[in-house]
């Protein structure tokens, strides 16, 4: 058993204890995707409140996550998808054994306030769709980079290239909807539903779905690994699992 593995079977077995103040407070350093950000601003001050630790957070985009982490900066945790962190892993910038999966988002689709719903029942009415929008906005991100794998398996790629609107890193695709930038919007589901000023219109049909998983890992900068495991334990604890389903995640 690995001295993460095990840090975390501790933070297990004292079960109440995490939500004790212990003794010695720490401060936590956390650097996630701002995909999270919703869920872990939800998440993270009842942590506090449990456990007397405190935790700073910095967002990135999840590609600005990695840069991070390549050049060194310090933290104590760190959240971004799982292949993100296992090139990490490779670079020797992630513990290893540390990474734990937390979240696993849908992709669903949105339009502006009050504006028809399209159908998106199914593989062929979200074809129809992409095809009928007269501009689509997507992420720069994992949503973005699967939405267009979805658009080359339904043939319509080329068609819809001309269409398709990107917002600048780690801006939220539902903004653009909400101001009229794009007719549409395809984004991970917890990243749109926080969004005033759209619909959301409903996830993208199973078989479209992606697999996208978040994960939570040990950068080899942590200076608290005991801290960190304890913030692991509880983003992965069923307290976390309302907070999850009401953003539209799946958890683990």
């Amino acid at each position: 058993m690995g001295a993460w593995t095990t840090m975390v079977a501790a933070a297990a077995s004292m079960g109440a204890l995490v939500l004790t103040t212990p003794v010695g407070a720490a401060e936590i350093t956390l650097l996630s995707s701002t995909a999270m950000r919703e869920s872990l601003e939800d998440l993270v001050p009842a942590f506090e409140k449990a456990s007397g630790h405190k935790v700073t957070i910095t967002f990135k985009s999840g590609v600005d996550v990695t840069a991070a982490l390549r050049a060194g900066d310090q933290a104590d945790l760190a959240v971004s998808t799982d292949v993100a962190l296992d090139e990490l892993l490779k670079e020797g910038k992630i513990v290893a054994g540390s990474r734990v999966d937390f979240a696993r988002p849908r992709v669903g689709v949105a339009v502006r306030q009050g504006a028809p719903k399209p159908d998106i029942i199914t593989a062929d009415g979200v074809r129809k769709t992409l095809l009928a929008a007269k501009s689509i906005g997507y992420s720069k991100g994992p949503s973005g980079i699967h939405l267009e794998g979805v658009m080359k398996r339904l043939g319509i790629l080329d068609q819809v290239k001309p269409k398709l609107i990107q917002p600048a890193l780690g801006v939220r695709v539902g903004a653009m909807v909400a101001r009229g930038e794009a007719e549409i919007g395809v984004q991970q589901i917890n990243e749109l539903l926080p969004i005033p000023g759209i619909d959301f219109v409903g996830p993208l049909p199973n078989e479209l779905q992606p697999v996208l998983v978040y994960s939570l890992a040990v950068p080899a900068t942590a200076k608290d690994r005991s801290a960190a495991a304890a913030l692991a334990k509880y983003l992965t604890s069923e307290a976390a699992l309302p907070v999850f389903k009401k953003l539209g995640l799946d958890p683990g």
